[in-house]
């Protein structure tokens, strides 16, 4: 009896293994965004996140981590600003040659999108605009997502924005860490000038056990800024003094986001280097 006890242990143990090698690690379903107002949109869980991406307007609505709280907050209530139809990430292209890849408002024109990967640990989504002009790649992984600025509309430029929430609300107990050095810093301390390779930031709130990164893959010598609002944060990469005139980028470029479980700025580095090696 033993024997054979032993023997079906033996038999199951790889088929065991196997199952755990296949888990499935990100999924792609299809849903509302009813937080964001009833929007269409692509879920993709993961295991540290879930991404809502507005299907019409080719931008995060909203961003979930492991304890169901959610960093970014859009809504698409015309008029709501800060506190609502302002925020999502990338919101790249405002007033440039058309508004594109922000969580559909009033203000945003529309995307059409293919799923061109789905499988157990990738999901990329690309987004077109509607002139044709541009190209959004998203990628995501187990550990983060990446938006790629994949076509560039000819003569224009872009910026690429995270406007959200940490920890849920915007208040004074948040915080930011940045490529700059190892302080943690106000989140109402702004910040001006061109981020040091590799060009990072991550927010925070002291009730959370984590931080969400943003990180710029390619360096540049463009300015970079951060302001706060009275409802959410404004980081720009390739953004100056936050007018309509100062988006820079103008190239392919990856811009990657995710959570680190760690409030630590060394865990943070470690994250942004295992993303770049």
């Amino acid at each position: 009896m033993v024997l054979k006890l032993i023997k079906i242990t033996l038999y199951f143990l790889p088929l065991l293994w196997l199952s755990s090698c296949t888990e499935e690690k990100v999924k792609l379903t299809h849903g509302l965004d009813e937080s964001a107002g009833g929007s269409t949109a692509y879920i993709i869980s993961t295991p540290l996140a879930t991404y809502y991406l507005e299907k019409e307007g080719g931008g995060l609505s909203s961003l979930i981590d492991k304890d169901g709280v959610d960093w970014i907050g859009f809504h698409n209530k015309k008029g709501s600003g800060h506190k609502g139809e302002y925020r999502g990430f990338p919101n790249a292209i405002h007033k440039q040659d058309g508004s594109y890849f922000h969580a559909m408002n009033a203000g945003t024109d529309p995307s059409s999108s293919t799923v061109e990967i789905d499988s157990d640990d990738h999901v990329r989504i690309n987004f077109t605009s509607d002139n044709e002009n541009w190209q959004g790649q998203w990628d995501f992984y187990p550990d983060r997502c990446d938006f790629t600025m994949s076509k560039i509309s000819s003569g224009y430029k872009y910026w690429v924005q995270y406007e959200g929430v940490p920890g849920g609300e915007m208040d004074s107990t948040d915080y930011w860490y940045a490529s700059t050095d190892k302080k943690q810093h106000p989140i109402i301390e702004p910040f001006e000038g061109d981020l040091p390779a590799p060009e990072w930031m991550a927010f925070g709130d002291k009730d959370s056990p984590r931080v969400l990164y943003l990180l710029h893959q390619e360096d540049d010598e463009y300015p970079d800024n951060y302001v706060s609002r009275p409802d959410m944060t404004v980081l720009g990469f390739g953004r100056e003094n936050g007018e309509q005139t100062s988006k820079h980028l103008d190239t392919v470029q990856t811009f990657s986001i995710g959570f680190v479980e760690s409030t630590e700025y060394s865990a943070i580095e470690q994250a942004i280097k295992k993303i770049l090696d």
